[in-house]
């Protein structure tokens, strides 16, 4: 018998702005050691739903568990010491400090406490190899590629020593090799014992990237299932395409 862990949950979660309800009743669990895949049309609260598991913004109702802890009211710097890491749709680096660096930040503000210059360093520098920037460590970020910019959001990412990673279009802008590359960086990550949430509108990727996956529309939950079983689920294709697409 196979013991499932779960390591993020929440329940009935809300978020209203003003009379906009962006995530509404949302029921949610991630899977210790999974990569779940969160989908849905524009504007169907998936980085809403990121922002209020990661802090930034507080529900109107509901709750949110993590690893046996309830962080509904929690704030981003005490998440990130709980171990939940997250990157951004646009990245966020210091520009005008070098890569090392701003790996360094994060590894001093993670779950594992790091206070000293050169353990930061040390650490710092393992997670720019780790990810195949290590040539750029001295480089400046705003002489950076989008590609390397966005492994340097998975660097500084794991400087952090998350258990819980979320990933908000982590492929955006990126060539068809760099997906590639960055899909096989992700898998990695998971395979090293890094449990994952990845938004994403590349299904293909995402659907070749992820054990299960959650469709949002309009802040709503309308299916969950494994990518095979989203791919053929009539509400999910209404809610891309239309009803008169599939009619």
């Amino acid at each position: 018998m196979t013991i499932v862990l779960v390591l993020l949950q929440t329940t009935g979660l809300t978020k209203r702005f003003g009379g906009l309800t962006a995530v509404k009743d949302l029921d949610l669990v991630v899977k210790k050691g999974e990569i779940l895949g969160l989908i849905g049309p524009n504007g169907a609260g998936k980085t809403t739903t990121v922002n209020l598991i990661y802090g930034v913004y507080r529900p109107n109702s509901g709750k949110i568990v993590f690893d046996g802890s309830d962080i509904t009211y929690s704030n981003p710097s005490k998440n990130a010491r709980l171990g939940i890491s997250r990157t951004y749709q646009t990245p966020r680096p210091f520009f005008r400090m070098k890569a090392i660096e701003n790996v360094m930040v994060a590894a001093m503000f993670g779950s594992k406490g790091i206070r000293s210059i050169t353990e930061a360093r040390k650490e710092s520098l393992e997670k720019l190899e780790y990810v195949g920037l290590l040539k750029h460590s001295e480089t400046i970020c705003n002489r950076l590629t989008i590609g390397e910019l966005r492994r340097l959001e998975l660097a500084r990412a794991m400087a952090t020593s998350p258990k819980l990673l979320l990933l908000d279009e982590a492929l955006a802008g990126l060539s068809p090799s760099e997906i590639n590359e960055q899909i096989e960086l992700i898998k990695k990550i998971r395979n090293s014992g890094v449990t994952i949430l990845i938004i994403e509108h590349l299904m293909k990727a995402i659907m070749n990237t992820s054990d299960r996956v959650v469709v949002l529309d309009y802040g709503e939950k309308i299916a969950e299932g494994t990518p095979s079983e989203i791919s053929r689920d009539r509400k999910v294709i209404e809610a891309y395409l239309g009803e008169e697409k599939i009619a």
